[in-house]
């Protein structure tokens, strides 16, 4: 790494925090392409977490990547607090949340920290994410979800090539995917933080065990009057669901919904009791749609026949 794991603090310009879990070669991935492409302005150190991945990540990480600083969890966590057990230990000015399923590209490094040190107002930063087969990632910028975005999106319909501005708006159409501009979030995958903001507004909610989290800390970004910004001029290689795998297992459906749900009653809930119930009766729908197409699919990914029943 540009500057190893003893480098002084002093000296840092830059510390990447790295969540993994059962993602060896995906991990190792992320980290072959930091090491070839780390930030050339100052030093960076780079921390990872993994969650009782169980299947050698640890090994491969010490043999591998000796400068960087491991911490392996007895238990499985979850995303948030695993993520807080390093940030915590960050002093650099710059802190980069970057999921294992990424690949750095030349010179992103140095670009978004050069936006961050000629915008004092941004608190947060994402870029363009790529998935493998070169098409765009639209979880890369998004605005907040109300009933009505949440509902087409979801659906499908705002997803759609030629949706209008208003069942399209989770996806912040507003930017385009190459430029730059304010959005209400960036996808957690990578979110540069400047350090005085995040004293600002404080480490990740906890109560997230998997998904949300990065909505949850953009919204408290914004409340703490920090800038979200988006820039489409540089991008990194996302393997989308290559942690989470293609289809959700039941623990994770029941994470993401109730992160839905505790992310509404947080900032969202309290002004009519009835949109209040009409939400939480649809998260609660969804859920179960999501628990049987992810349980069907992973049985027919399994060979398994697909109408026989639901294992769960």
């Amino acid at each position: 790494m540009s500057g190893s794991a003893d480098s002084p603090d002093g000296d840092l310009e830059l510390e990447v925090v790295i969540v993994s879990y059962r993602c060896r070669e995906l991990l190792r991935g992320c980290l072959t392409s930091l090491l070839a492409h780390p930030v050339r302005s100052g030093a960076m150190r780079v921390h990872v977490v993994d969650n009782d991945s169980e299947d050698g990540t640890e090994e491969m990480v010490r043999t591998m990547f000796p400068d960087v600083r491991f911490e392996g969890l007895a238990e499985n966590a979850g995303f948030s607090v695993a993520n807080n057990r390093a940030l915590r230990r960050t002093t650099a000015p710059s802190v980069l949340l970057l999921n294992p399923d990424t690949e750095m590209r030349p010179d992103v490094l140095d670009h978004v920290l050069e936006v961050m040190a000629e915008r004092p107002d941004v608190g947060m930063l994402g870029c363009r994410l790529v998935q493998r087969d070169g098409s765009f990632d639209h979880a890369a910028k998004r605005s907040f979800p109300t009933p009505g975005s949440a509902l087409a999106h979801f659906t499908g319909i705002g997803r759609r090539r030629g949706a209008g501005a208003r069942a399209a708006q989770y996806q912040a159409p507003h930017v385009d995917e190459l430029s730059v501009g304010a959005v209400d979030a960036v996808n957690g995958a990578f979110m540069l933080v400047r350090r005085e903001a995040l004293e600002q507004v404080g480490l990740l909610d906890e109560g997230y065990w998997l998904y949300m989290e990065d909505l949850d800390w953009c919204y408290r970004f914004h409340q703490a009057g920090w800038t979200v910004l988006y820039d489409g001029r540089v991008a990194v290689m996302h393997a989308k669901g290559g942690t989470a795998g293609r289809h959700r297992a039941l623990r994770q459906n029941v994470w993401f919904h109730r992160g839905m749900a505790r992310f509404y009653r947080k900032f969202q809930a309290g002004r009519n009791p009835v949109v209040d119930l009409t939400v939480y009766m649809g998260i609660a729908a969804k859920l179960t749609i999501s628990v049987i197409r992810s349980t069907v699919a992973r049985r027919v990914a399994a060979g398994l026949p697909g109408r026989r029943g639901i294992g769960l």
